[in-house]
C-alpha cells in the first residue's frame, strides 16, 4: 500500500471510530427499540403456503458476526436478525460429533439424522454401500417430495453443483455424496448416481425449478472455455457415459406436454418468459458458480443468488397452491475450507442480499421463510481489537511472540492457513509465526492463520443459528435437533409427514 493511501485509510479509520456514539442515550434507544419490537410479536398461526428455506453453507455464528460488522459495523442487525424468532440447532449427524453437509442437509430435509456423506437414506446404510441404499424402507422422502404430493410446486437453486452435498437430499438416494456421475461410482454399480435421479426418478423429475452448475455431471464429455473449465479435482466428477441429462430433461418434459425453459448465462435468465414457464432448468457452470466478486455480470456469465431466487419465485408462485424452495449460498462454505474469510463474509453478504429479496417479494402472512446453516466453521473472533476496526485487520500484537495477528483466525487450516516457520540464528532454532503486517489482509484472497495444519480448512462441530418469519416460524425458539427443520415445516405447511 503507498504511504499516501496509510494516511488516508488512517483518517478514514479516525473518522469512523470517532464517529461512534457511546452515550448513555444511544445504548438506552438501542435496547428500547428491541424491546418495542419483541412486544409486538404475534403467533402467526396461518397455514404455510409458502416455504422458502435458506441454507448458508458453513455459515456459523461467528461468520454471521463478521459479516454484520463488515457492511454495518458492531451494532448493525442482518435482514435476518430482525426476524421475529430463531433458535439454535444441534448439528451432530448418526456417527461424526462434526457434520459434512450431506447428513445435515438430509436432516433438515428429511427428518433424521443420518450417517457422514450419505444423502437421502437413514442410518442403517453405510458410508458407500450400494446394495443397502437400494432397500426401499431405507429411503427417505424430503420436504420437496411432500410438497410435491401435496400438489404444491417445488425447486432450488444453489451456487454449487446441482448434484452436491446440499441440493441432492431434496431428489436423491445414495450410500456417498460424491456418486454424482457415473464416473464416481464402484465398478459394476448397481447404483444410479445422483444427476441421472435428479432428471429420470421422482421426485428430481417433477421439480419446477432446478438452477445452479455442474453441467460436466449432466452432459458426457462437457467442453470448458477460459472463465469456465472442466474440474478435474478429486472432489468433483466428468461425465463420460454418453448420456447428455440435459436433453434428456428437454425431451421429458416435451413428451409430458410441459412449457419448460432451459438456460445457460445472464443472457437467457434475463429473456426468461415465466408466463410460458413451468420448468425451469438453469446451468449456468460446468462446476460450482464462482464467488460473488469474481463473477462474470455479462451477457455470457452467470447470475447472482438473488437473481436465480427472484426468477425462482416468479415460476414457483404461480401455483395456487403454494410452493417449497431450497436457496442454498454455497460458495461461502468453500472459501472457509480454503482459508479466505473475506471471501466468506462477502458470499454471507451475497445470500442476505437473496434473503432481502426473498422477503420483499413474499407475504410474511402466508409464506414462512427460514434462514440458517448446516454446520459451522473453525473460524474465530479474537483478541480485543478496538470498535469500528476493519474484521479483517489486526487485532493487536501477540504478549507471547510480540507478533501481531488479525482478529479473524481458524482452527485448522491447509497449508497456506499454516504461518509458522524454523528460524535459526546464533541463539539456536525457534518456531515463528508469520507477520500478518506484512500482507494485506484486506485481500479476497488473504489466507488467515490456523493452528493446525491438515488439507484443508474442516468444519465445525458448533450449533448454528436458525431464523424464521412468517406462518408458525414461533416453533423455533430454543435449543433444537437439526432434524426438527423438517417437522416444523412440515406441521407449518400441513404436508403429509
Amino acid at each position: 500500500m503507498r504511504p499516501r493511501s496509510i494516511l488516508a485509510f488512517c483518517a478514514f479509520i479516525v473518522t469512523v471510530r470517532s464517529a461512534l456514539r457511546t452515550d448513555r442515550q444511544f445504548w438506552t434507544d438501542l435496547a428500547r427499540n428491541e424491546l418495542e419490537e419483541a412486544l409486538k410479536v404475534k403467533w402467526n398461526l396461518n397455514p404455510a403456503k409458502n416455504v422458502i428455506l435458506f441454507v448458508g453453507d458453513g455459515m456459523g455464528p461467528n461468520t454471521v458476526t463478521a459479516a454484520r460488522i463488515y457492511k454495518g459495523g458492531e451494532s448493525h442487525r442482518l435482514v435476518y436478525e430482525k426476524f421475529p424468532h430463531m433458535g439454535l440447532l444441534k448439528t451432530y449427524s448418526a456417527n461424526k460429533m462434526v457434520p459434512d453437509s450431506a447428513c445435515t442437509a438430509t436432516a433438515m430435509f428429511s427428518g433424521v439424522k443420518v450417517n457422514q456423506d450419505t444423502i437421502g437414506v437413514d442410518a442403517s446404510v453405510p458410508h458407500r454401500d450400494c446394495e443397502a441404499s437400494l432397500q426401499s424402507e431405507a429411503r427417505l422422502k424430503s420436504l420437496a417430495a411432500l410438497a410435491l404430493e401435496a400438489n404444491k410446486s417445488a425447486g432450488f437453486v444453489t451456487t454449487m453443483r446441482v448434484t452436491h452435498a446440499t441440493p441432492s437430499p431434496l431428489y436423491a438416494h445414495s450410500a456417498s455424496r460424491s456418486w454424482e456421475c457415473e464416473a464416481s461410482l464402484p465398478d459394476n454399480s448397481s447404483c444410479k448416481d445422483i444427476a441421472r435421479q435428479l432428471v429420470e426418478d421422482w421426485p428430481g423429475r417433477d421439480l419446477q425449478v432446478i438452477m445452479g452448475g455442474g453441467r460436466q455431471q449432466l452432459v458426457s464429455n462437457a467442453t470448458g472455455t477460459e472463465h469456465d473449465p472442466i474440474s478435474l479435482s478429486p472432489w468433483t466428477c466428468y461425465r463420460q457415459d454418453g448420456r447428455n441429462l440435459i436433453e434428456q430433461y428437454k425431451t421429458d418434459k416435451s413428451t409430458r406436454g410441459l412449457k419448460h425453459s432451459v438456460i445457460m448465462n445472464n443472457k437467457e435468465l434475463a429473456e426468461l418468459d415465466v408466463n410460458n414457464t413451468d420448468y425451469l432448468l438453469g446451468i449456468f457452470s460446468n462446476e460450482h458458480l464462482s464467488y460473488e466478486h469474481e463473477r462474470n455480470k455479462g451477457p455470457e456469465g452467470m447470475p447472482s443468488l438473488s437473481e436465480m431466487v427472484g426468477a425462482a419465485i416468479k415460476v414457483l408462485q404461480k401455483n395456487k397452491n403454494g410452493y417449497f424452495l431450497m436457496v442454498e449460498g454455497g460458495n461461502l462454505d468453500m472459501a472457509h475450507h480454503r482459508g479466505w474469510a473475506k471471501i466468506a463474509v462477502n458470499e454471507a453478504l451475497a445470500m442476505e442480499e437473496a434473503v432481502q429479496l426473498a422477503a420483499d417479494m413474499t407475504d410474511a402472512e402466508d409464506t414462512l421463510l427460514i434462514v440458517t446453516s448446516d454446520h459451522t466453521h473453525s473460524m474465530s473472533i479474537n483478541g480485543y481489537p478496538d470498535r469500528g476496526s476493519s474484521i479483517f485487520g489486526i487485532a493487536q500484537p501477540s504478549s507471547h511472540d510480540k507478533i501481531n495477528y488479525t482478529t479473524l483466525s481458524y482452527a485448522t487450516g491447509g497449508p497456506g492457513s499454516f504461518q509458522y516457520y524454523v528460524h535459526t540464528d546464533a541463539n539456536g532454532s525457534r518456531v515463528m509465526r508469520r507477520d500478518p503486517s506484512e500482507d494485506d489482509t484486506e485481500d479476497y484472497k488473504y489466507t488467515q492463520v490456523a493452528g493446525i495444519q491438515l488439507v484443508e480448512n474442516y468444519h465445525g462441530g458448533g450449533d448454528v443459528t436458525v431464523y424464521a418469519r412468517g406462518p408458525y416460524s414461533h416453533l423455533f425458539h430454543n435449543v433444537h435437533e437439526q432434524h426438527y427443520v423438517f417437522h416444523a415445516i412440515s406441521h407449518a405447511a400441513k404436508l403429509g409427514a
